[in-house]
């Protein structure tokens, strides 16, 4: 695993402030080990692809998602082991609820 510095934890946190970018991420962390193709991402998220381009180029630099080439298609995939291990309950408790409404007491 990976040893984070403190900025390096704040910049990937505030990638992931972005709904966008957090959706994004969200849906890679779903897709699991086998990530998932651009074009499948786009459709699933209905954003333009210079937009999507945008926010993974984003994720990328701040080391939460890496890009493989496979032929013609590029395939995503998040990088778990970036995440801050003391943020790691609470994000997974958030990827885990996310969309669903909640109050913050019933997250404990």
């Amino acid at each position: 695993m990976t040893t984070l510095t403190l900025e390096q934890a704040a910049a990937q946190l505030a990638e992931l402030g972005h709904p966008t970018r957090l959706g994004l991420y969200r849906l890679l962390v779903r897709a699991g080990h086998g990530g998932a193709p651009v074009a499948e991402l786009q459709q699933q998220l209905d954003v333009p692809g210079s937009t999507l381009s945008h926010h993974l180029s984003r994720l990328v630099h701040v080391g939460l998602v890496k890009q493989v080439r496979e032929g013609r298609v590029l395939r995503c995939f998040a990088q778990y082991d970036s995440n801050p291990i003391r943020m790691r309950r609470a994000f997974w408790c958030c990827m885990a609820h996310c969309g669903q409404s909640r109050t913050a007491a019933s997250w404990h």
